[in-house]
């Protein structure tokens, strides 16, 4: 198991290069299953639950460790489910960020 949730996210700068797809390949392999990449640009995850507002309340943990972080997640909630995507909109692309605050959700 990687240390991603022991890292900090740290501000990404416009002209940053965003992680390259086999770099994105090795870091899935730090995150906790269930993430994974299409594109190589953003990383998704659903989290399945017994009913909507056990979703609703991960999001809402979601977006408080999302605030500590200063890294804001796209989170799509349904009944039972709780769709999280990534990326660094700044760089279009992935930066350890993403995979840093994704490994942080699945601490939560």
């Amino acid at each position: 198991m990687s240390e991603l949730s022991n890292k900090k996210c740290v501000p990404c700068e416009v002209g940053a290069i965003p992680l390259q797809p086999d770099e994105v390949k090795d870091m899935l392999k730090e995150l906790d299953e269930g993430w994974s990449s299409e594109d190589d640009k953003s990383i998704q995850k659903t989290f399945k639950f017994d009913d909507f507002m056990g979703a609703m309340n991960f999001a809402n943990k979601i977006a408080d460790l999302a605030e500590e972080e200063g890294h804001h997640p796209s989170l799509k909630v349904s009944w039972g489910k709780l769709k999280v995507n990534l990326q660094t909109i700044k760089i279009k692309g992935l930066h350890d960020n993403d995979f840093i605050l994704a490994s942080k959700i699945d601490k939560l």
